[in-house]
């Protein structure tokens, strides 16, 4: 590939230039290939549906196990059965925006749900515990690439005006496993099986793999042939990196779940992981660092303002969703006395709204050309209906807790796709790959760190409050029956006690829930006000991009002339963004 093609791929695409990109350059050179009517709706369907069962293998094993520890005995290992999902993804995750940038993005695509596929099927006939563990590891790593190649995939088939509101149904959607999760496989544990939870993505894997198999996604950006990759993958791929940075995340998630349940949090064991993780962190930052661009998280790409923020807000974003998803219902099951099934319908008036406001910001946002705004809207609606969270006692009205889900709900589909909509008008076609996995990273992170740190609060709080509000009970015994089944070993004249400090102890994680939404408010303002719908950003990015030309490879007269705005526009760029051009790159579509 030409230095000018080069240069020309460093740009963020806009509508006018991704439809000829080389116009008016002499020769027709047509634009890139899009997909539309059936073709869209079968590959749009199907990559929703595999983020919807990718996000619902987040939360449906909750209420399956305690039948799964009743068969095989391992009460010790519950937080396993979560967390191996949550490392597997968080591990791979920089890994995938490399894979999708050097290999083919369909097949890349559909490789990750194949390992993701198989993971399903060890935990559906596992044996053991153990078993279990490493099928939702594996799972876990397979979903690492499904959510950031499905929003390449999107942006691969469609022109960048309409990714907003496709992206918006995918992110809609696709958030409805978190919550339909505990409801589903509570339905499937009560009514047949807890491996049914796993087996139901193996028929439904069918209706997603048919429909992208059989339709040519078109890759936007020109790919090496395989076999060209494979003598210098480690270089491609950045595996020494990789092969930091997996520890890494993998220390700090694993000392994270040891602290305050197998482990204390002051005991060698955890703090030997904590000096871990940080040490090989450091490490990595160095080798990242030194690598560059070809690094496993390009340097000029995380250093942009628009991208951390993104990053940022997304992650505090779905940690608040991940927060509401989990607490409600404790909430509802604990103190308002709702099986698994009947808290999973109450938190409807959450999720509607979700979806409604997830695809109409969407649209919106063509329109408006503002990103911000959204985004500032969301974190300060999600405090606001957090804050009011920790306001719900025993005694708190259906009308009052359904205005409250309604406000989460709006802030959140407000918000859930803004930073994807951000990055990608920040980056150029090859950078978005890497961008897309930064971004998708960052919600694996947030909800694995601060799902901890609101179970330490419920914990820590549980544990004061009971002595005090039910001083006739045992602590002990209150916490080991679960939220559930307290009911069955306390008194009468103890129950108003106890509901109530499970009612406190779940205010108090909205607490924190709501300080991270004001952490979602402020990373908005980070995001870039730049109108996404200008069509001249192309040319200024461009020019930032290329490399200067040497005295051999001088431009022609043409080109020369057609430099000339593109370095005006650039200059306008440097002078929007300030000198230290950490922004250059945001730019519309």
């Amino acid at each position: 590939m030409d230095k000018q093609s080069e240069a020309a791929d460093a740009a963020p695409p806009t509508p006018q230039s991704e439809r000829n990109p080389e116009a008016g350059k002499g020769d027709a050179v047509p634009g890139p290939k899009y997909l539309a009517g059936t073709k869209l709706v079968l590959v749009m369907v199907a990559i929703i549906l595999a983020c919807f069962l990718m996000l619902l293998d987040t939360s449906v094993v909750s209420t399956a196990v305690p039948q799964i520890t009743t068969d095989f005995h391992s009460l010790t290992d519950v937080g396993w059965y979560a967390s191996a999902y949550t490392l597997g993804s968080a591990a791979f995750q920089p890994l995938t925006g490399k894979i999708f940038s050097v290999f083919s993005l369909k097949w890349s695509w559909l490789t990750f749900f194949a390992v993701f596929e198989i993971g399903s099927v060890l935990c559906g006939a596992a044996t053991s515990s153990n078993m279990l563990i490493v099928g939702r590891a594996i799972a876990g790593a397979g979903a690492s690439g499904l959510l950031s190649g499905a929003i390449n995939i999107v942006s691969s088939s469609v022109p960048i005006e309409r990714r907003p509101a496709l992206i918006g149904m995918v992110m809609g959607i696709a958030q409805l496993g978190t919550v339909l999760g505990p409801v589903i496989g509570g339905a499937f544990t009560s009514g047949y099986t807890w491996r049914w939870s796993f087996y139901i993505n193996l028929p439904l894997g069918a209706l997603v793999a048919g429909p992208i198999t059989l339709v040519h996604i078109p890759d936007q950006t020109a790919k090496p042939k395989a076999w060209s990759v494979l003598p210098r993958i480690h270089h491609h791929l950045d595996l020494f990196g990789f092969a930091l940075f997996a520890p890494a995340v993998i220390q700090l998630l694993l000392a994270l779940q040891y602290g305050g349940n197998q482990f204390a949090w002051n005991s060698s064991q955890v703090i030997g992981l904590f000096v871990g993780a940080g040490a090989t962190f450091i490490v990595w930052a160095f080798w990242n660092y030194r690598k560059g661009d070809d690094a496993l998280l390009p340097v000029s790409i995380i250093r942009r303002r628009t991208i951390w923020a993104s990053a940022l807000n997304y992650g505090f974003l779905m940690s608040t969703l991940l927060g509401v998803s989990y607490f409600l219902p404790i909430y509802f099951q604990a103190v308002k006395d709702l099986n698994a099934v009947l808290s999973g319908v109450n938190l409807l008036p959450t999720i509607f709204p979700q979806l409604v406001f997830a695809i109409g910001s969407g649209v919106l946002v063509t329109k408006i050309g503002r990103i911000p705004p959204f985004s500032i809207f969301s974190g300060m609606l999600v405090s606001i209906a957090t804050g009011l969270f920790s306001t719900l006692q025993e005694d708190t009205s259906l009308g009052k807790r359904v205005g409250y889900q309604i406000l989460m709900g709006v802030g959140l589909g407000s918000g859930l796709q803004m930073p994807i909509v951000a990055t990608q008008n920040s980056v150029s076609p090859k950078e978005l790959t890497a961008a897309m996995a930064f971004i998708v990273w960052a919600q694996y992170m947030g909800p694995s760190i601060f799902l901890v740190l609101y179970n330490v609060v419920f914990d820590a709080s549980l544990r004061n409050l009971l002595p005090h509000d039910a001083p006739g009970v045992s602590t002990e015994a209150v916490i080991s029956a679960g939220a559930r089944r307290f009911r069955d070993i306390v008194s009468p004249e103890d129950l108003p006690g106890v509901l109530k400090a499970y009612s406190d102890s779940v205010d108090r994680v909205f607490y924190l829930v709501a300080g991270v939404g004001v952490v979602v408010f402020l990373s908005a303002f980070g995001m870039g006000f730049k109108d996404i719908r200008k069509k001249d950003g192309g040319a200024a990015a461009a020019a930032a991009a290329a490399p200067a030309p040497s005295e051999k490879e001088a431009p022609r007269d043409s080109e020369a002339a057609s430099a000339v705005p593109a370095s005006r526009a650039n200059r306008e760029a440097s002078k929007e963004h300030g000198p230290g051009g950490s922004d250059s790159g945001d730019l519309s579509g």
